[in-house]
């Protein structure tokens, strides 16, 4: 019998359109202005993981200098910033191989400012294109050439500094969702 792949989660968290994420790292703040009306099952997602407390305690796992510093894979959270920071695998597995245990679909060929501007907050996913889940990354630098295969789901207001500073091992303090009242 063949493969059937897990049906593509819809998450329940209603987008109001002015979320805002903000990421205490170990580095600094970081506050994401999230684009609901562009990417809204990404924006609803990450909404949803970031209220149950699921960042809380992960590392940054993947820095390559001028592309992308990647987080979000919970593989992180029982391990040291050094064991991350040296690519080790940690209990639950390999950093950067895990997820939140289902997929949501792609938006980059609907969302229409799918743009991979420096400090663009965009989720990573596997080769599938449906195969997004809870790892994401900031953009260090425009990556136009992300554009047509991930999809962005927020815009960097604050921290643009502090997203430079991170590197693989740094840790997620916490993500919390306020609304800028727009």
């Amino acid at each position: 019998m063949g493969f059937i792949a897990d049906p593509l989660y819809t998450p329940s968290y209603q987008v109001v359109g002015d979320e805002v994420a903000v990421f205490d790292t170990a580095k600094g703040t970081i506050r994401v202005q999230l684009d609901g009306a562009g990417a809204p099952v990404h924006v609803a997602n990450f909404c949803e993981l970031a209220s149950s407390g699921f960042y809380d305690g992960l590392k940054f796992h993947r820095y390559v200098p001028g592309f992308v510093i990647q987080g979000g894979c919970p593989n992180t959270r029982d391990m040291t910033p050094a064991e991350v920071a040296a690519g080790r695998v940690g209990p639950t597995g390999r950093p950067g191989t895990g997820g939140p245990g289902y997929r949501i679909r792609q938006e980059f060929t609907t969302n229409p400012n799918n743009a991979h501007v420096d400090r663009a907050l965009a989720m990573a996913r596997s080769a599938d294109p449906d195969s997004a889940g809870s790892q994401f990354y900031f953009c260090l630098g425009p990556q136009h050439g992300l554009d047509s295969g991930y999809t962005v789901f927020g815009t960097t207001l604050e921290g643009a500094d502090v997203i430079g500073e991170l590197r693989a091992g740094d840790v997620i303090n916490s993500v919390r969702i306020e609304h800028s009242g727009n």
